[in-house]
């Protein structure tokens, strides 16, 4: 959890969010719609699965694979990104290309940024999610799995303090107890390093050490990239359409997976590749699936994240989204033996509630929003009837 493809699912899911009531009319949905056919909820559960599943095996085959001998931190995050060309086939969806109509007139009435203008967002914003998905990469290849991903939870924490100054967040009680919460967690999992230990061998304090501070650095930069997302989207791009926002997933990704590529080469892993494919201990073409699959899942990942917040709500995406928090960890102690002790059950305790609190926030500004709504559709109705 907190890779790229969780920051793609997060990216619609806070510019949908971002606007209040005037996106949540566009979009016209509650947390769940009623009243749906069959096939919406078979396509609702395909969705959930993808999220559920994406997130837990992404994260368990990069850390396979470092566990069998990998040893490249560029390849790793380069798989994390490199399989955003499947997204593409989304803008050929009739469906989905029909909510490129904004229906308010505010958003008809804007000036569309220039070229130079979207194309610098697309390179900042890019640079940033390739620096996180580098050190994402760094705390995976040293930490184990249940650690890496209790960590990864203080992202949650860093977004809401990033939005409180660069998008006006609100610190509401709820908000205020989730970044408590999630610090402690994250604090807790300092005081446990020597413990630590995983398929590949005992972690060392120093190995432990730069894993922890790479992670908690890349929670911190993905938290940043949502809030400059978010507030991209208000300032720049102030467009409430799919296309707007699959194009910040695309361009986004590509210019991340170049900058990734370029690091690739220019650190010199590249001629070790070879070398290292001959001496995975599962084989090569093991090797080549496992980095395969890794790029293929988390897109599969993302994938599930934009059907559950077109036939549902950014609201119940992140929901579902949040539900894997357990997942990983207790995948981790099944398949990598990772040790779950009293330390780190506290903090994933801790981690859930943290979760919790934070999204029965977001709760109850959909509901405040979905009032709000209503009372204004009520308004325009009166004004419009005769006395």
């Amino acid at each position: 959890m907190g890779e790229a493809h969780q920051l793609q699912l997060s990216i619609m899911v806070h510019h949908q969010d971002a606007n209040g009531a005037n996106s949540r009319s566009i979009r016209n949905t509650s947390v769940l719609p009623r009243g749906k056919s069959f096939n919406w909820w078979l396509r609702m559960t395909l969705y959930t699965c993808l999220v559920l599943s994406g997130q837990s095996v992404a994260t368990l085959l990069g850390r396979l694979y470092f566990d069998k001998g990998g040893h490249s931190n560029w390849l790793q995050a380069l798989m994390n990104l490199a399989g955003f060309p499947i997204l593409l086939p989304y803008y050929c969806i009739p469906a989905l290309s029909k909510r490129n109509n904004p229906t308010t007139n505010s958003v008809q009435s804007e000036r569309p940024p220039s070229t130079l203008t979207l194309a610098s967002v697309y390179v900042s914003l890019g640079l940033l999610v390739a620096f996180g998905c580098f050190l994402y990469s760094v705390g995976l290849s040293y930490l184990p799995v249940s650690t890496y991903s209790l960590i990864c939870a203080s992202q949650l924490a860093f977004n809401a303090l990033f939005s409180f100054f660069l998008n006006s967040q609100k610190f509401t009680p709820y908000i205020f107890n989730a970044l408590f919460l999630l610090t402690i967690s994250s604090v807790l999992l300092v005081f446990q390093g020597d413990s630590d230990s995983g398929a590949a061998g005992v972690t060392t304090k120093r190995k432990y050490v730069i894993g922890f501070l790479c992670t908690v650095a890349a929670s911190a930069s993905y938290g940043l990239t949502l809030s400059l997302t978010q507030l991209a989207f208000r300032k720049v791009i102030r467009k409430e359409t799919f296309t707007a926002v699959m194009d910040m997933i695309v361009y986004q990704s590509l210019i991340a997976s170049c900058a990734i590529f370029i690091g690739l080469f220019a650190s010199g892993e590249w001629k070790g590749l070879k070398k290292e494919m001959g001496e995975f201990k599962s084989g090569k073409v093991s090797y080549i699936m496992n980095l395969t699959w890794s790029a293929i899942v988390w897109q599969l990942f993302a994938i599930g994240g934009v059907g559950l917040i077109f036939e549902a709500s950014s609201l119940f995406s992140n929901v579902v989204s949040a539900l894997g928090l357990p997942v990983v960890p207790v995948l981790a102690v099944i398949f990598f033996h990772d040790k779950m002790d009293r330390i780190k059950i506290v903090a994933m305790v801790l981690a859930i509630w943290g979760f919790v609190s934070y999204l029965y926030q977001h709760y109850l500004d959909d509901r405040k929003a979905k009032t709000a709504e209503n009372e204004n559709a009520n308004g325009e109705v009166s004004t419009i009837l005769p006395p």
